[in-house]
């Protein structure tokens, strides 16, 4: 039951956003929008999925596998999309590319936890970096820095040291518990986590040429930047200027605080975030809910119902791989 009350938090908080500005006046607002440029916000993010997807495909020694990579992509985050601090979109990601891909689940969760160690490094160096260039949210945008390098570190200790991984995967198991998974699932999710610990180390450090880090820092700064460029045609779409340093600092933050609130794919909790940071650069409350709304369905639930197209057609093999995962007792590896 616990993942019903915690959806029906985030059901909550959109309802009382809407309430808060008015739906009468908020679809007002968004009536003003440009289609052209919504639909121009909308291909953006596509880009978006498509330079992760590249990314993938090259952490995992695939980079021209254009088609599945993108599709593992797609599934990967309209899973995250539906979990608790996106945790399910590495675990759903290693699954899907396990059978389109052909890797052992071990490579999949190596690269997923790689993508997101880079995207950790990306979103620290901004933020602290804009802070210094915004006055008015400067603490702000530092703490939030400061929350993505303490992920990093997390990451890199997970992911590249087997003699801390361990030891923290016991620390973060009992957590586990208090999120909306069902115990079976949290238990064997560990077995399997642990049994499979060597061989995600040792890939990732098979991986770890400066070449290699290179090329995925840069395809990771791309979409970082790409998804805030997204978001600033929304604002032009509304006719709304806004410094596009500020429009860094707004969506990263936001996005800290959908991970910290442990709410499924930040639902509610983002779209009050982002409302609330564009008050603070005078935005008004019924045009920054609007911006909010209209941006989070170019994005987040554009992906979402491609992710549940490609899950449906997918689906019988997928789920059949995740149940053996993570449910049942079987070994999936190869």
């Amino acid at each position: 039951m616990k993942r019903y009350y915690i959806f029906l938090v985030s059901i909550l908080l959109l309802a009382l956003l809407i309430i808060w500005i008015g739906p009468h006046q908020m679809w007002d607002v968004i009536k003003t929008a440009n289609i052209w440029l919504i639909l121009l916000a909308v291909f953006i993010h596509l880009f978006v999925v498509w330079i992760r997807s590249l990314r993938w495909g090259y952490i995992i020694k695939q980079p021209w596998e254009f088609k599945k990579n993108f599709i593992v992509k797609t599934i990967g985050l309209f899973a995250g999309n539906f979990t608790p601090m996106r945790t399910g979109g590495e675990v759903l990601s290693a699954v899907a590319a396990k059978n389109m891909n052909q890797i052992t689940l071990s490579e999949g969760l190596s690269a997923g936890l790689t993508e997101r160690f880079f995207d950790s490094i990306i979103v620290a160096v901004l933020l602290i970096t804009c802070a210094f260039l915004i006055p008015e949210v400067r603490l702000i945008a530092i703490l939030g820095g400061l929350v993505s390098l303490g992920l990093l570190l997390l990451i890199y200790l997970i992911n590249w040291r087997e003699d801390t991984s361990l030891w923290i995967y016991n620390r973060i198991h009992s957590i586990l518990r208090f999120l909306p998974i069902s115990e079976e699932l949290v238990d064997n999710f560990y077995q399997k986590f642990t049994s499979g610990l060597k061989s995600i180390v040792k890939y990732t450090r098979s991986f770890s040429s400066l070449k290699n880090m290179l090329i995925v820092l840069f395809l990771t700064a791309g979409s970082w930047i790409f998804e805030c460029v997204r978001l600033y045609v929304v604002f032009i779409a509304f006719n709304v200027e806004i410094s596009f340093v500020a429009i860094i600092i707004i969506f990263l933050l936001a996005n800290i605080i959908g991970i910290i609130t442990v709410l499924p794919g930040g639902i509610g909790s983002i779209e009050l975030s982002l409302t609330g940071l564009f008050m603070l650069f005078g935005v008004p409350s019924a045009l920054g809910g609007s911006i909010a709304m209209v941006d989070r369905l170019a994005s987040f639930w554009v992906i979402t119902a491609l992710g549940i197209i490609f899950s449906a057609y997918y689906a019988r093999d997928i789920l059949y791989e995740i149940k053996n995962y993570i449910i049942g007792f079987k070994s999936s590896e190869k």
